[in-house]
């Protein structure tokens, strides 16, 4: 889809002339790919269509490796979103999905109180950047010691791009990110993705989840919180990074909120309970717009 001088990749599952909204998904990083949240496909086979895209710069989009800091701005990927909720014809009606820097992204959109926005799912997010990296400190003080002595040496010398590197953050991830051993071929895809190409999220975030260094190092979307209209689901894991202390403002500001943790998940409960969380999303989506077909709960309305 064109944007601007660019393009947009997207990639539609289900039938958007079904009659329901669709869920449009905001992947994370910044500078991810769609690739790690495809299990949402499934919810095409339960009557909901979904959306996936890549945001640019990333995945199948324009890759823009000559573009500075000045141009990654959180006010592109709102207009990205914006053209391409136009271009699909779905802005008069539609749901967002965000994960982690999705759904930052998502809550920012959501509070300029869009008209034809349904509902809103925040998943393993942080309403603030400070308060983020405040945690990925305490989190990483968790870590072994030699771990941790690797990481800070590596970061001094800005060698980060090491294999030693890599080894010791990977300890991090298998207890904050991804509890699932071997990573699951999704995920995998959308990390090697953003390894391979990392000029969005080196600028934006920075080397690592932890080490957040970019220009979204202090952004927050906690002052646009009480601006969200439409009935809220948020979604974090018992050991995810995203802590409940990055977490809470979404439920404490947000009028129409309800947050479900998934008690054996970390960042990614998609992949990790994926059974569980399939149930609370589709129970949320009944919520907002009624029962999906085939479902127990409209067969229980119909007394099937």
């Amino acid at each position: 889809m064109p944007f601007r001088e660019y393009r947009t990749w997207y990639r539609v599952s289900g039938d958007l002339s079904g009659g329901r909204p669709p869920l449009v998904v905001l992947h994370g990083g910044p500078g991810s790919t769609h690739d790690y949240l495809l299990p949402l496909c499934a919810l095409s086979d339960a009557g909901q269509p979904v959306i996936h895209y890549d945001q640019l710069g990333n995945g199948g989009s324009t890759h823009l490796p000559e573009k500075g800091a000045d141009f990654w701005t959180v006010r592109l990927f709102l207009d990205e979103l914006d053209n391409l909720l136009a271009g699909l014809g779905v802005a008069d009606d539609y749901l967002l999905f965000g994960h982690s820097w999705g759904g930052m992204l998502g809550a920012a959109h959501a509070a300029t109180r869009p008209r034809g926005l349904r509902g809103l799912i925040i998943a393993n997010s942080p309403a603030s950047m400070l308060t983020w990296r405040e945690e990925m400190v305490r989190l990483r003080a968790t870590l072994p010691s030699e771990v941790q002595e690797t990481l800070a040496r590596h970061e001094a010398a800005g060698t980060t791009g090491t294999r030693a590197y890599f080894d010791a953050m990977r300890v991090f991830f298998d207890r904050y990110v991804c509890l699932v051993n071997p990573w699951p071929r999704e995920y995998q895809a959308s990390f090697m993705e953003m390894h391979n190409n990392p000029t969005v999220y080196y600028t934006m975030n920075g080397p690592t989840e932890f080490h957040v260094i970019g220009t979204l190092r202090d952004w927050s979307v906690v002052e646009l919180l009480p601006s969200i209209g439409v009935p809220t689901l948020i979604i974090s894991g018992r050991h995810d990074e995203a802590t409940p202390e990055t977490v809470r403002p979404f439920q404490d500001l947000i009028p129409d909120s309800r947050w479900e943790i998934l008690e054996n998940s970390s960042h990614l409960p998609h992949l990790e309970e994926p059974d569980r969380f399939q149930e609370v999303l589709l129970a949320y989506l009944a919520s907002v717009q009624g029962p999906h077909p085939g479902t127990r709960a409209s067969d229980a309305a119909t007394g099937s």
